[in-house]
């Protein structure tokens, strides 16, 4: 009797498993399908109210509120301020004291030369921290650049939505989200005032198509560096590790693969948006080869505009003899940015310390630039950190923020004029330094290479610590008069900067534009 129960209890336990493991598999099956039904259901709702709302949004803005806006940003321009045409600017960081901020204000003070009457100029910046009496104060302070009496002709329209183009808030796909974030914020700028003209200076390319297709406006850019570039796809490619190319992703093929189609599907985009341009203005050869490579414009236009390095009051100081030097100093000029690289400069010359520790007590660095936020001054102390665990603290200065006079004293004493950015687009800082009568040391690559320093003749170049070091100890063991020869050339070579030039070759695509509106 207990040897048939016990098969008995075992079968029937059998098919209750069975029964309950059909049951598990059919409910799981069942379960599996309402959710994707129901995803796929949301996702299609989903998809299709996004494409009603541009259906709907995108014709209003373009076919009733953008015409009305401008139309009333344009009564105000004529009956307020008595000027046939606004044209604007879009750079969101007008108050940061940096190269591409001369090339604002110079092409400003360009246009308001020649139109004073005719033209208003506006400005959307995100500096919304400061008043516009502190920007132009900042202004002259930096640049030395008196645009108070142009203030009536300019007008700033604070943009709340700065936020969205900052690294920080893109951990990955940082290009993309940056790119994204500056559409909302060209929209922000578009629906706060409707220009006649507009001008990108600060190389936001995503917000083109908003003003060519929302605005029917006349589209400008003004590119110090492509947002991409053939050498960040080289780099790529090659698995090469840099600052924008981690090393985590150069070492794994699978990743950089990813990356490398991301940064391709991300270069054909850019091209779209960058031939929404009517005229591009490129700041050097380097910037000019890639914006013709990749947005693939008409050769008339792109134009090659250095940008405008106001050398006067350098050249007018007298070259400091080497013997009047009690210190040698080296001079590094540039925003505190990670592109900068002052990393570089600071190991190598904790490299030509080591082979010439007989110099050590002569010799000073000293790193001047703007800090623009918390991100800056974060990295700064980074940097002073970095010089106190290699023992520098007596010889490397930070000189932050300073004005125009002080940097003119600190280039015109310097003997070498440090400069560490890999394919920088031009450099105004390293033809400062070179109207001021420091010997420049740039980076072997990008505008230094190719538009500004003639290697050995006025000035030299590198690319690593070792190369940096050897080449600064190299014009230190130089004869006095072998260095003087240097100086002369090189200041000599700086008038193809000058802003008479910039002047000139920004007015005339303009001018014809200006003339057909």
């Amino acid at each position: 009797m207990t040897s048939l129960l016990i098969p008995t209890i075992q079968a029937i336990l059998f098919i209750g498993w069975g029964i309950a493991l059909i049951n598990l598999i059919l409910l799981s099956a069942f379960t599996f399908f309402l959710f994707n039904l129901c995803l796929t259901t949301f996702m299609i709702w989903f998809l299709i109210t996004i494409f009603a709302w541009i259906l709907t949004i995108i014709p209003i803005l373009k076919f009733v509120f953008i015409p009305w806006n401008r139309k009333r940003s344009h009564a105000w321009t004529t009956n307020e301020r008595q000027c046939r045409l606004s044209v604007a600017f879009f750079h969101p960081y007008c108050n940061d004291g940096g190269g591409g901020e001369r090339v604002l204000w110079t092409a400003i003070e360009s246009i308001l030369k020649k139109h004073k009457n005719d033209v208003q100029i506006i400005i959307y910046t995100g500096d919304t921290d400061a008043t516009p009496d502190e920007i132009l104060h900042r202004v002259k302070q930096r640049f030395d650049m008196n645009m108070q009496i142009y203030k009536p002709s300019i007008r700033f329209i604070y943009l709340r939505s700065r936020f969205f183009v900052e690294a920080k808030y893109y951990k990955m796909f940082t290009l993309l989200g940056q790119s994204i974030g500056s559409m909302i914020l060209g929209l922000e700028a578009l629906i706060r005032f409707t220009p006649d003209i507009y001008i990108d200076s600060m190389g936001y390319a995503f917000t083109y198509p908003i003003f060519r297709y929302l605005a029917s406006v006349p589209v400008l850019a003004y590119v110090h560096y492509p947002t991409i570039s053939t050498d960040m796809l080289d780099q790529v490619r090659e698995r090469r590790p840099t600052y924008n190319n981690r090393g985590l992703i150069a070492n794994n093929s699978s990743i950089s693969q990813i990356k490398l189609i991301y940064y391709r599907l991300f270069a054909y985009i850019y091209g779209w948006c960058g031939r929404c341009a009517q005229t591009a203005y490129c700041n050097s050869s380097w910037t000019q080869g890639h914006i013709a490579r990749i947005w693939r414009l008409p050769a008339r236009s792109i134009h090659l505009i250095y940008p405008p390095c106001d050398v006067k009051q350098f050249l007018l100081m007298p070259l400091v003899k080497d013997d009047e030097q009690m210190l040698k100093t080296i001079v590094s000029i540039g925003q505190f940015r990670p592109e900068k690289d002052h990393e570089l400069q600071i190991r190598s010359f904790h490299e030509l310390l080591q082979r010439i520790p007989e110099h050590r007590q002569k010799l000073r660095l000293i790193l001047i630039g703007s800090v623009r936020h918390e991100e800056d001054r974060e990295r700064v102390e980074q940097l002073r950190t970095l010089v106190e665990n290699l023992n520098m603290t007596e010889e490397v200065e930070f000189k932050l923020n300073i004005n125009f006079t002080e940097l003119k004293n600190h280039l015109n004493k310097a003997m070498i004029g440090l400069h560490t950015m890999w394919n920088e687009h031009f450099g105004i800082g390293i033809v400062e330094m070179m109207a001021a009568g420091s010997i420049v040391l740039a980076h072997k690559s990008g505008g230094p290479k190719m538009d500004i320093v003639d290697e050995g003749q006025t000035g030299f170049l590198a690319v690593d610590i070792d190369s940096y070091a050897t080449m600064m100890r190299q014009i230190l063991e130089m004869k006095s008069d072998e260095r003087e020869q240097i100086r002369i050339r090189a200041r000599e070579s700086t008038d193809r900067f000058s802003v008479i030039n910039f002047e000139k070759h920004f007015m005339d695509p303009l001018d014809k534009i200006l003339r057909s509106e």
